[in-house]
């Protein structure tokens, strides 16, 4: 069905979220709701957008495939832009250690964490490393997901990095999913390095990220700058090198506890930080005055117990927040765009329109795709999903449910 015409009309709203960069604060409540609206797409990009009644002045209805949308909402796919979706093995044994009470960091000073997942991603063959992502990614899909970010940080080798990065490369040109890779070979120390974390970014420096960089498929570079894993001014190092080649910046920063990376992430005009549990009010306001996007994980705080991340006072001070599920094989092994949606309003107090900007145009801004995708916009790729009610505002209230019908990717269209 590639490249036919389509023309979905009558949807009781379409919501365009219509946008080309990221929206802030109070603009996040604007979702650009069209009553009865209809969307004609041609070659896998929207070319008109308005009510029905417009629409079908403006084209020639015996040229495309009909789709009649009455009491569905149709929507941007969903901008998933914080995973870590190829991995070896998993973890549930330690999830139950965390249910007993250990912390998240007694477990990785045992041998659990990350480097758990490291030796079973270097023993994994590639074949399987593909295989079980693919799945992650039609899961994914079937939840609206339509673009998704994927990060390594599970081999911490240069041999395992780049298996990760080269499968990604291979997952964006096989599924219909638009994967971005994002190097993070910054994830945790890795044993042969214990005791030697500069040694170890030196590593990354010399000898990981010039054969990162002749991939050519590699977005960004992040890091897990936290307590007792990366320093301010071991993340500061490793980020500014990586800018030198041309890599785009990403942080996992205040996650654990308060620690500077959001006012790092601003400094260095880092396209996003990402979970923000234990952001400082300065880290708040810095990120509010930058263009570095807030990308929070409702989803991981959820599955650790642990507090959310202020995304009500960051809105209301003006921050341009994203959503995303953090998928990962220990702290969060989940990609449940339903439940995020949930959590999201319920937990942390984002109004359903401000939810929804943050997993579409802001998420998309989160991945520096917001001038192609994230919104229902002329011009914009046909990446749209139908729910099976007649509102958005069904996607919290049916908690936990996936109410995604059909997926259009790139104008294909794809039943769920």
């Amino acid at each position: 069905m590639e490249d036919e015409k389509i023309l979905i009309r009558n949807a009781s709203q379409v919501v365009t979220c219509s946008g080309f960069e990221a929206k802030r604060g109070k603009a996040m409540s604007d979702v650009g709701v069209i009553e009865d609206g209809a969307v004609a797409v041609s070659n896998g990009i929207i070319t008109h957008v308005g009510p029905t009644e417009v629409v079908l002045r403006q084209v020639d209805v015996d040229d495309y495939l009909e789709i009649d949308a009455y009491g569905r909402a149709l929507l941007p796919g969903f901008v998933d832009s914080h995973t870590h979706l190829v991995f070896g093995g998993c973890r549930e044994e330690e999830f139950s250690w965390r249910m007993r009470g250990d912390s998240y960091m007694s477990i990785m000073e045992r041998g659990g964490g990350i480097v758990n997942t490291m030796n079973a991603t270097r023993s994994t063959s590639y074949d399987d490393l593909f295989e079980d992502a693919y799945d992650r990614l039609d899961t994914m899909m079937d939840m609206g997901v339509t673009t998704v970010e994927g990060k390594s940080g599970y081999g911490l080798d240069l041999a395992t990095e780049l298996i990760q990065l080269r499968v990604m490369k291979e997952l964006n040109d096989d599924h219909p999913l638009d994967v971005v890779s994002t190097f993070l070979g910054a994830h945790v120390v890795p044993p042969e390095f214990t005791g030697r974390t500069d040694a170890y970014v030196d590593y990354i420096i010399d000898e990981m990220l010039p054969h990162v960089r002749a991939e050519r498929s590699v977005t960004f570079c992040d890091v897990f700058c936290e307590q007792g894993v990366f320093s301010i001014e071991q993340s500061e190092r490793l980020l500014k090198a990586a800018r030198s080649q041309r890599f785009k910046l990403k942080l996992h920063a205040d996650g654990i506890g308060p620690f500077g990376g959001a006012e790092l992430a601003a400094r260095l005009k880092a396209v996003s930080a990402d979970h923000l549990s234990h952001v400082s009010n300065y880290g708040i306001k810095r990120l509010a005055r930058s263009g570095t996007i807030a990308t929070l994980l409702p989803l991981t705080t959820f599955s650790l117990g642990k507090p959310y991340a202020p995304g009500r006072r960051m809105i209301d001070a003006g921050c341009a927040v994203a959503l995303a599920s953090g998928l990962n094989p220990e702290s969060c092994f989940s990609c449940s765009i339903p439940l995020l949606f949930a959590l999201a309003c319920i937990q942390m107090k984002l109004t359903p329109e401000e939810a929804l900007t943050a997993l579409t145009i802001n998420g998309a801004a989160a991945l520096g795709r917001e001038k192609k995708v994230g919104s229902i916009d002329v011009g914009k790729k046909a990446d749209l999903i139908l729910l099976k009610f007649p509102s958005y505002k069904f996607l919290p209230y049916h908690v936990g449910m996936n109410i995604v019908d059909t997926v259009i990717k790139d104008g294909v269209l794809y039943i769920v």
